[in-house]
């Protein structure tokens, strides 16, 4: 499932915008065909304009019948009635989608066989002090079984003492859910962090859910601002 909103708050219409001859959504849900582990993909969407771009591709596409927040609730609308165990949530601004990080996360379930986990979802080591420090990139601190215990859009840990050695994590925008998990999300309020924060992660973990992180080193590109736009289509070519 690829949510797909238009109105982005920091970079209106970005998933429409020209990725290398395609849309950003495109390209994106072409990633996510192209790795060929879906029974199938769908771009649940706002929009239109979305809608009708995947539609005419011969992609699938559903139109959300209700305003949503965020990704997590209009997916839960979509899957409602579909008879699914495991959903794997893409982001739309997500057009280097890999399969070898899809995997990862789809693993852990397959590895779960007490079902103890309800969700699973993808990190980055990163090192430069800019994006460390930039509040558009969600970083995340876990257990010593991978467990998440925090995202934040501040530096996290703090280095107190200045250690060179202090390692730090981008949370990136894949999510893999049982879909109890996706239900309880949809019917549970908005508590205080995430709203904080503005991190919808944060919302599983304030009711008790455990999100086993899979560490990847594919970086990506996420396309949050203009500036993105140009990185992605200059590492495109």
């Amino acid at each position: 499932m690829i949510p797909a909103r238009y109105a982005a708050s920091r970079f209106p219409a970005k998933l429409m915008q020209d990725l290398a001859g395609k849309p950003v959504i495109l390209r994106t849900y072409q990633a996510a065909v192209h790795t060929k582990l879906f029974d199938e993909v769908y771009v649940v969407t706002d929009s239109d304009v979305i809608y009708e771009t995947i539609v005419k591709e011969g992609g699938l596409a559903i139109m959300s019948q209700k305003e949503h927040d965020c990704g997590s609730d209009r997916i839960a609308e979509a899957v409602m009635q579909m008879d699914v165990d495991i959903i794997v949530n893409v982001q739309g601004d997500e057009p280097f989608t890999d399969r070898e990080s899809l995997e990862g996360v789809m693993q852990v379930f397959e590895d779960d066989t007490h079902k103890e986990i309800d969700l699973a979802s993808l990190m980055v080591k990163i090192t430069d002090e800019e994006e460390i420090n930039n509040p558009n990139t969600v970083k995340v601190i876990v257990d010593n079984r991978d467990f998440a215990l925090y995202f934040s859009r501040s530096p996290i840990p703090y280095p107190r003492a200045k250690n060179d050695d202090t390692v730090y994590f981008k949370h990136k925008g894949i999510y893999a859910f049982r879909k109890s998990a996706l239900m309880d999300f949809q019917r549970l309020p908005m508590l205080q962090l995430e709203a904080t924060e503005k991190i919808e992660a944060i919302r599983y973990l304030e009711y008790g859910k455990k999100i086993k992180m899979v560490e990847t080193t594919v970086q990506g590109i996420e396309i949050d601002t203009p500036e993105d736009l140009k990185k992605a289509q200059k590492a495109w070519k």
